[in-house]
Order: C-alpha cells, then structure tokens, then sequence
C-alpha cells in the first residue's frame, strides 16, 4: 500500500483502524472516548497523548498518562513543532 497510496491517504487509513484502547479503534473513536470530544478538535496535548500509546494502546492509556507518557507526548509535541513544512503530507 505504502508504494500505490500517497502518505495522506496511508495515514488516514492507519488512523481509522488502529486500536487505541480495547473495542476502541480509530482516532475518531478514541478522542471521544478517552477525551470526549471529536478529533479535529483535541489539543496538541491530547493529540500527542494518542499518538504515543500507539506501541501498546492495551497496556497504556492516554486518558491516565502514566509519567513516562507524558514525557513522551511533550516529546512528539516538540517534535512536531521542529518538523513543522515536513507534516505537510499529514495535513
């Protein structure tokens, strides 16, 4: 897939089908599940906090961020601040 589809549209597919949280799957899901709002409306904050329970949404939660989750998801943020043009395909 990753050869035929633009990067755009693998992510969009990976975001709606990867499991978060047990019977929780997709980013749309999870933002309403874990922060009660829909996903185009979370905060950097809370966007990072999904992203990295990611290697083992079973086991983490970005509801209840353990401090070692935090510290990765104020990574990401700063992360995503330093690439800034190069997120431009995830736009």
């Amino acid at each position: 897939m990753a050869l035929l589809w633009p990067k755009r549209r693998v992510l969009e597919v990976y975001l709606n089908i990867v499991e978060f949280g047990p019977g929780v799957y997709g980013a749309e899901a999870a933002a309403r599940a874990f922060f009660n709002r829909p996903a185009a409306d979370l905060t950097a904050q809370q966007a990072a906090q999904l992203a990295v329970v990611l290697p083992a949404p079973l086991q983490w939660s970005a509801a209840a961020p353990t401090p070692y989750l935090r510290e990765r998801a104020a990574t990401v943020r700063r992360r995503m601040g330093q690439l800034g043009p190069l997120l431009a395909c995830a736009e």
